[in-house]
């Protein structure tokens, strides 16, 4: 039984606790579970410059886990040291702090790891082949010897907790720790590019992934070449803030199991707010309850972010969120408005890393955002894509003089066979000209210099439509044209009631309505869509929407959204519907003036690609 606390003068309340009770309770905070020490351990071999890891567990690392590295290994002073509460080789005062370029830093895990398990370190600097081996029993150094090994460092953990039961028995299944060991392996991997890793179970092995070139040659590797082809490569730079990465094409998200991952400087981190942000930027170009996968580093400069806000550092603060968010948001949403992010036919959708190296940066720290260094051997490389070109008509044999590299996004400038084999589209009155023709009343097919859009004209036109709306509750333009006879239309009580409460934003939307008393209201002018258009349908099918709800206005985040999502979904263009010429240059032109031009409303594709790599494998070129 242990001594009663004092209630009088007999002696002080307050005690020191023993070393090793401080230790248990510090490994409270940094030993979790066995992937706590997956986690801190290879953190640790990754500071020591190791090029290569190797991770053993058994019984899901809660009888042993062992952490080998070639890295930077210690003498037998720093190895002693190093079991030490505190003892670090990072911080040498508070300022480095705000600082810290490296993963371990607090001092702690080490000697937190050894106070709860059966621990031996054994370890080797440079040249001589003699190392030293530390063995620790719940927190108690027993032994330290020489051995013979070379350069690096090898920690074995046997019995985790096994001097704090109360904690063993909170742990889960060892398929359940296996499977969080490897996701934190996984995270280091994901933002340590140069480095390979392995991790085996049981002697099974689970994962050997070789040092990586790219993100996308990791996420190959750790994911395959399909999902790794579902991906757009991102590079955007916004006030000092730098985002890369990989995000995922629309139309590949899946309702469950997208892959979230973020890094700042190259630390893994959560941030619940971010991921918000990153759906928020999807907007109407997914469906609703769709996760795309995203993998974003986020290159700040120095004292733009602090580490040191949790625990096991699975959190940061930015000094200035919000321009983060913003940043992030604005990247991945620029990066969707470009045509690759709109789904092609065949192996040629993707991957969107074709054109080169994806960079991302990688550096602990970055004084300044020129100095953020990406990878060994790499380029820097942004994701904007020159905005296509959408004439439709270019000489035969000449070239166009706003196109500096020779020939035209839609359209081939050198009178080679693209340009020939255009010319059957030529209007009669000029044989110079080429332009979009339409597949069975629906399909706008449009010849580039790299092959075929296929264009979904109603799909097309709603994400106009929407855009244009949005606009106009901003002040910026529409127009209404007035009816020559006023529709008068008599509405149920709910959708009497929805027109009552939007009635403003309607107005706003290019609709005149007054009231005419018993469920009835009178139209006298609608928004001028389009010569098709058919006012008195549109607005009843709206207004039935508006009042009842439906997936697509539900999902809406404010008023003006529904009534532009609604307004867009009835007004535009229908399926079946011929098209002049003219009328199909000027959809086209609109389509790829707006801000996301391959996803209509309901987050379907509006384009698909054909190459002519693609063609060319199809007929066996390749």
């Amino acid at each position: 039984m242990s001594d009663p606390v004092p209630t009088g003068g007999t002696g002080p309340r307050i005690r020191i606790l023993p070393d090793h009770v401080a230790n248990q309770i510090a490994a409270g905070e940094v030993v979790e579970r066995p992937a706590s020490v997956v986690k801190e351990l290879v953190e640790n071999a990754l500071d020591a410059g190791a090029k290569r890891i190797d991770v053993e567990l058994r019984n899901g690392g809660k009888t042993w886990i062992r952490v080998a590295d070639d890295g930077e290994g210690m003498e037998r002073a720093d190895a002693l040291l190093a079991l030490d509460r505190h003892a670090t080789s990072k911080i040498r005062e508070v300022a480095d702090l705000r600082s810290v370029a490296s993963f371990g830093f607090r001092g702690e895990a080490l000697s937190s790891i050894a106070a709860v398990s059966r621990f031996e370190l054994q370890t080797a600097p440079d040249g001589g082949g003699i190392g030293t081996q530390v063995r620790v029993e719940g927190g108690r150094i027993v032994s330290v010897s020489e051995i013979a090994r070379r350069r690096g460092t090898t920690v074995t953990v046997r019995s985790l907790f096994q001097n704090v039961p109360a904690r063993s028995k909170f742990l889960r299944s060892a398929a359940a720790e296996t499977r969080a060991a490897s996701e934190a392996l996984i995270l280091l991997a994901l933002g340590n590019l140069h480095a390979s890793f392995r991790i085996a179970s049981n002697d099974r092995e689970l994962l050997d992934l070789p040092p990586a070139a790219d993100i996308g040659a990791r996420v190959r590797e750790l994911w395959g070449t399909d999902e790794a082809g579902e991906l757009l490569a991102l590079d955007e730079e916004t006030a000092g803030i730098r985002i890369a990465g990989l995000i995922q094409r629309p139309d590949a998200a899946r309702p469950a199991g997208g892959r979230r991952y973020l890094f700042v400087n190259g630390r893994p981190f959560r941030d619940p707010g971010l991921v918000r942000e990153l759906d928020d930027a999807y907007r109407t170009t997914v469906a609703p309850g769709l996760r795309p996968s995203a993998f974003l580093y986020l290159a700040i400069p120095a004292g733009g972010v602090d580490v040191n806000v949790h625990p096991a550092k699975a959190e940061v603060r930015f000094s200035d969120p919000k321009l983060v968010r913003d940043a992030v948001r604005e990247a991945v949403r620029s990066r969707l408005g470009g045509l690759t992010s709109a789904p092609g036919f065949g192996p040629e959708a993707g991957p969107a890393f074709e054109t080169g190296t994806v960079t991302v940066p990688l550096p602990r720290v970055a004084e300044r955002p020129s100095e953020i260094v990406t990878g060994k051997g790499s380029e820097r490389k942004t994701s904007d894509e020159p905005a296509p070109q959408l004439a439709f008509f270019v000489a035969r044999g000449t070239t166009s003089a706003d196109d500096d590299d020779g020939g035209s996004e839609f359209g081939d400038a050198d009178g080679d066979a693209d340009a020939a084999a255009l010319a059957a589209l030529a209007s009669p009155g000029d044989p110079t000209r080429t332009g979009p023709w339409q597949l069975h009343d629906s399909y706008i097919l449009v010849p580039t210099r790299q092959g075929l859009l296929v264009i979904d004209q109603h799909s097309a036109h709603e994400r106009i439509l929407f855009e244009e709306t949005m606009e106009r509750f901003q002040g910026q333009g529409g127009t209404s044209q007035r009816l020559l006879f006023p529709l008068t239309l008599r509405l149920s009580p709910a959708e009497q009631t929805a027109v009552a409460e939007l009635s403003g934003l309607l107005r706003a939307a290019g609709f005149e309505l007054e009231e005419f008393g018993d469920r009835t209201v009178i139209v006298h002018a609608v928004p001028n869509l389009h010569e098709r258009f058919d006012a008195e349908t549109c607005f009843r099918e709206m207004v039935s929407e508006l009042a009842h709800g439906s997936e697509l206005v539900n999902s809406a985040r404010n008023q003006h959204e529904r009534i532009a999502k609604s307004l867009a979904c009835k007004g535009a263009i229908k399926a079946g519907q011929p098209l002049s010429r003219l009328e199909m240059e000027e959809l086209v032109d609109r389509l790829f003036a707006t801000d996301l031009p391959g996803h209509d409303v309901h987050g379907r594709p509006t384009i698909l690609r054909l190459t002519l790599d693609e063609l060319a494998r199809r007929f066996g070129r390749t």
